[in-house]
This record gives structure tokens, C-alpha cells and sequence, in this order.
């Protein structure tokens, strides 16, 4: 059989610290497991959809533990990803998508799947490219010794996917003689302090506040940021996708303003307005991040370090590497070079958005969240998903010690949550709490079979309100409640789930009293647990643009324009 192609790519992979590959099987990606099979430093990983299989790649990597690699076959399959590889390229998340084709010699031949570009088939490169910062067709087999590293060092340098398209013939060639794996390391120039900040930190007169995002999970720059936070004596806010870079216990959370934007705390605003200098890290202030904050930031100068521009008038300092940029930043602001007349802020109180009360049955969703923050033990990973529950675990549910929490807002892909869990868990190899509700488990929610089949540490708690319940609320707020489509049908999904799978712990909750008591026996599970918790598809989530106009603050205008209907 020789040393194939798909030999080399695996061998590679694994000798760069690559732990799995995640991805579906099937007749153009085949030769990559049976690969796998033969080694013992990598596991090629069976999910049960492409899309999931490549959010576990993306929770993978946002988790700290390297690239995330997925494989896909040719056709429907490849097409699954392309929303995961969405949303890794829109949150700047490091993926290598190997995606198999059929054999060269049936290009634009009428090939089952064929995704060749030719003769009126569907372009895949061209599709492909749409959704990743790197994309290439392995032409020969020799071509894969330079393209393999060069996809995943434009993944890791650009920030985003690499996508290889890999022919089945191609696949199963031999590599040649002389393509051997070498990894090379990689040598780059030292970034210096950021000038433009430094300066302007040392002129400044009265408090800093800081607004931290993606970039620094990415570049596992917390430490780095919390010695600037306190040599500042700065406070501290964070963008919604952001939660567990700073202002959780021992990163500073006595100075923790909370969340920024349209699922924030209101009072950052007001402590940026008091602020003598406005700094950005790592973030580029999408709507999202930044509504309600409009005026406060125009009232301030904003300064940002970062690997790309906020799309936000403001002074950007450049560097892909924030690791670095922060701790020279705070050397070139120490000892002689201080900042003076910095001021120590204010107390400030964090204010809840404030829905209006409802009184209908089933758990509400901010007596949920108190109730897993009085639980939860430190260390345990939280990945929440897309919608009502989203926003609610948002603004309520604080990061634990030493714990991730990720949720994906660049596409805001439903489903996403149960993939990207999964792949946290694989990589980090500890309890990793899922928050969704059931619109996001009846998309992807059959991943809990993967969790099961490789007794994951993953707990799986489903809101089930019986709709896609951020679309209802859309409905009533801004269509006047005339019909809705997005209501569902009652559903156990605890007990179904149990049934479908023996020997997999569930509990279906009708009151919170019940939770504490079902959430400890589920952590305490060893694998898998499913808490499925009836909540009211009817309850207004902390949202801004879902509130009574009259109590969002003028700042918020855009975003609440962003969200209602183009005519009555």
C-alpha cells in the first residue's frame, strides 16, 4: 500500500499535537479513517451530522486545545459544513476542513456528488472559498506536503478555516519519496507595546475601562490582560462571546462591569461615559456587541489592540499576537513609565436588563441560571446556544473558575452548542455543561448518541419551551401577536431520550425546587446526562430590543432598528 497521501496527513496532524479529527464517514473521506485506524497518537471521531462534526472542531479550538480538524465526504456531506465553517471564519476561529472529492478522472464527468466546477457541476472550490481564509485543490499527490502546512498555518495566521479539497485518487496515492513529514517552527518578530496606547494611557486623566473580546481567548492572553486591568486599576466589561477573559473570579471580578451589548448590563454604559480613556482588546464591537453603548463611546476616546480593526471609529493598534502586545504593554506603563493622573473608578453597581414579569407555567429562566450558578462547581466548561435560553444564560449565568464559556454569535447557528460541547470535551477532558433550548436540540440535538458512545463528561440541559421561542417573541413584539408559526407541539425529551437510549441518566423538571437535586446527580454521572426543563415559550428574554421601548436608553437606538419589521 505504501505511504499514501492521507498516511502523511494523519501523521502530520499528530505530530503537530492534533488530538482528533472529527467528521462523518463515507465513500470520499473513507481512506482518511482507515488511515486513523493505524495510528495510536490520533482519533478519528464518528459524529452523526457534518455540521456538528465541524462545531466540535470549532469548540475544540476555542477551547484552548490547538486546531480543530474535520473531515467530510463529497456531496450533501461537504455541504453540511458550510455553516459551522461560517461561523469559525465570522468568530475568526482556527479550522483545517479536509474535505474529500470524487476521483479526478470523473471530473465534470457526471460523477455521484460531483462538486468539480466543470460542466455545470457545483464549484466546490469556489463555495468553499466563500467560507474560509484559505482554500486549495490537491491537484497531485505531491502537493500535499506543502499545502497541509501551509493550510494550517493560514488557518492559525488569518484566524479562521483552511479547507484542503482532497480527490479520492489523490487520497489513496503514494507520497513521494522525498515527503517525508517535517514540522518547521514557526519564527516572527516579537511584537513591541503598542505606541499610540501607551502614550495615550500615560496621558490619561481619570478612570480606564476596558472592553475585552474573542481575541483574547484566541491568544490565551488572560493573565496578560488582568496584570494591565490591575496595574490600571481599570474595570472591566466583556463582549457577549467573551464571557470568560476577564472579570471572573481571580481575572478581576471586583472590578466586572458584565456584558456588553443588546443582552449586556445597562450600567457599562454609564461607566464608559465616566471613563477618561475607552480600551479595546481583541474585539471588533459588532451591533451586537455594542448596542446601547453608542453615545457612551463617542463621548470617550476608544483605543483598541487587536488582530483587526473595530467597526467603531477608534485609534487601532495592530498585533496578532495579544499575549505578547499586553505584557509589553505593561512594561512600557510600569515603573517610570506610569500613568499619573489615572483615577481609581467608582463603585459601579451591574443593573439587569428587566423584562417584564410573567407569571405563566413552567421554570423561569432567571431562576434557572441562579439555581445552576448556586450548583455548579468551578472548573466546568458552559457552550450555550443561539435564541431566548441563550440570551438568558447570557446575562445571568457568571463563568466558573477556572471554567470556559463559549457561545457562537458570528452566524448565531442553532444547534451549534451540542457539537461544540462535545468538541470542548474531547479536548479539555472535563465537565462541560450544554445550555440549549429544544428548537437547537431538534436541529442537532442527536449528537447526545455521540456524547453517549464516547462517554463524554457532558451535560446536556435542554429549555424546552415548545417553539423556536426567540422567533415567537419577534411575533409578538414587533408583529403584534396576529399568528405564530414557530409554536410547537408538547414534548418529554428527557423521558424520550431515556427511552431511546438505555442507560443514558435524564430527568424532565417542571419547577426549579426540583433542579439543584437533578443538576448534582447529573455531574456526578460518569459520561453523558440529560436535564430537560419546562420553561414558557411566552417569557420575554434580557434582551433589549425585545423591551418596552420607553425603558431602552436612547444609545440602543440602532440595534432596536435593526430589529423591528419593514412595515406594519
Amino acid at each position: 500500500m505504501g505511504h499514501r497521501v492521507v498516511d502523511h496527513i494523519v501523521e502530520y496532524l499528530a505530530a503537530i499535537g492534533v488530538q482528533f479529527i472529527f467528521g462523518v464517514d463515507g465513500a470520499n473521506i473513507e481512506d482518511l479513517y482507515d488511515a486513523a485506524y493505524f495510528r495510536s497518537d490520533i482519533d478519528a471521531v464518528l459524529a452523526k451530522h457534518e455540521f456538528s462534526a465541524a462545531t466540535m472542531a470549532d469548540g475544540y479550538s476555542r477551547g484552548g486545545c490547538g486546531i480543530g480538524v474535520v473531515a467530510a465526504t463529497s456531496g450533501g456531506g461537504c455541504l453540511n459544513t458550510v455553516p459551522a465553517l461560517g461561523e469559525a471564519l465570522a468568530s475568526r476561529v482556527p479550522v483545517l476542513a479536509l474535505i474529500g472529492q470524487p476521483p479526478s478522472a470523473l471530473d465534470g464527468r457526471g460523477a455521484f456528488q460531483d462538486t468539480s466546477g466543470r460542466n455545470g457541476a457545483l464549484d466546490a472550490h469556489a463555495l468553499f472559498s466563500a467560507v474560509s481564509v484559505h482554500c486549495r485543490w490537491i491537484l497531485t499527490p505531491a502537493d500535499i506536503v506543502t499545502a497541509l502546512p501551509a493550510a494550517i498555518e493560514a488557518a492559525a495566521a488569518r484566524r479562521g478555516p483552511s479547507v484542503l479539497l482532497l480527490p479520492k485518487d489523490i487520497q489513496q496515492a503514494a507520497v513521494p519519496v522525498n515527503g517525508g513529514v517535517v514540522v518547521g517552527e514557526r519564527v516572527g518578530v516579537t511584537p513591541a507595546a503598542p505606541h499610540a496606547v501607551a502614550r495615550a494611557l500615560r496621558r490619561v486623566e481619570g478612570p480606564v475601562t476596558i472592553i475585552a473580546g474573542e481575541q483574547v481567548a484566541r491568544d490565551d492572553a488572560r493573565a496578560e490582560l488582568e496584570a494591565l486591568r490591575a496595574l490600571l486599576r481599570a474595570r472591566v466589561a466583556t463582549v457577549p462571546d467573551a464571557k470568560d477573559v476577564a472579570g471572573t473570579p481571580g481575572m478581576g471580578s471586583s472590578s466586572a462591569l458584565g456584558v456588553t451589548g443588546v443582552m449586556g448590563h445597562p450600567t457599562i454604559a454609564s461607566a464608559l461615559a465616566d471613563s477618561g480613556l475607552c480600551l479595546l482588546v481583541g474585539t471588533r464591537m459588532t451591533v451586537t456587541a455594542r448596542a446601547g453603548l453608542e453615545n457612551a463611546l463617542a463621548s470617550v476616546p476608544v483605543f483598541s489592540m487587536g488582530c483587526a480593526p473595530p467597526y467603531l471609529a477608534c485609534t487601532h493598534a495592530h498585533t496578532d499576537d495579544l499575549r505578547t502586545s499586553l505584557r509589553a504593554l505593561t512594561d512600557a506603563l510600569s515603573g517610570a513609565g506610569r500613568p499619573a493622573r489615572l483615577r481609581v473608578p467608582d463603585t459601579v453597581t451591574r443593573d439587569e436588563l428587566q423584562p417584564p414579569p410573567h407569571l405563566g407555567t413552567g421554570v423561569r429562566y432567571r431562576d434557572a441560571m441562579l439555581a445552576l450558578d448556586a450548583t455548579l462547581p468551578d472548573g466546568v466548561d458552559i457552550v450555550v446556544d443561539a435564541g431566548n435560553i441563550g440570551a438568558a444564560a447570557i446575562h445571568h449565568l457568571p463563568v466558573r473558575r477556572d471554567g470556559r464559556f463559549v457561545v457562537a454569535l458570528g452566524m448565531g447557528g442553532m444547534g451549534y452548542s451540542f457539537g461544540a460541547g462535545i468538541g470542548m470535551a474531547f479536548g479539555r477532558g472535563r465537565r462541560t455543561l450544554v445550555v440549549a433550548g429544544d428548537g437547537s436540540f431538534l436541529m442537532h440535538g442527536m449528537e447526545i448518541h455521540t456524547a453517549r458512545e464516547y462517554g463524554l463528561p457532558v451535560t446536556f440541559l435542554l429549555f424546552d419551551n415548545h417553539a423556536h421561542a426567540m422567533c415567537l417573541t419577534r411575533e409578538q413584539v414587533f408583529y403584534g401577536d396576529r399568528y405564530s408559526y414557530n409554536r410547537f407541539g408538547p414534548s418529554r425529551l428527557g423521558a424520550g431520550l431515556g427511552a431511546m437510549f438505555p442507560g443514558l441518566r435524564t430527568a424532565d423538571i417542571e419547577d426549579v425546587a426540583s433542579l439543584p437535586a437533578a443538576l448534582t446527580a447529573a455531574l456526578e454521572t460518569d459520561g453523558p446526562a440529560v436535564i430537560s426543563i419546562e420553561c414558557s415559550a411566552d417569557e420575554i428574554p434580557p434582551f433589549a430590543a425585545f423591551l418596552d421601548r420607553d425603558s431602552v436608553k436612547p444609545s440602543a437606538a440602532e440595534e432596536i432598528r435593526n430589529h423591528v419589521p419593514a412595515r406594519p
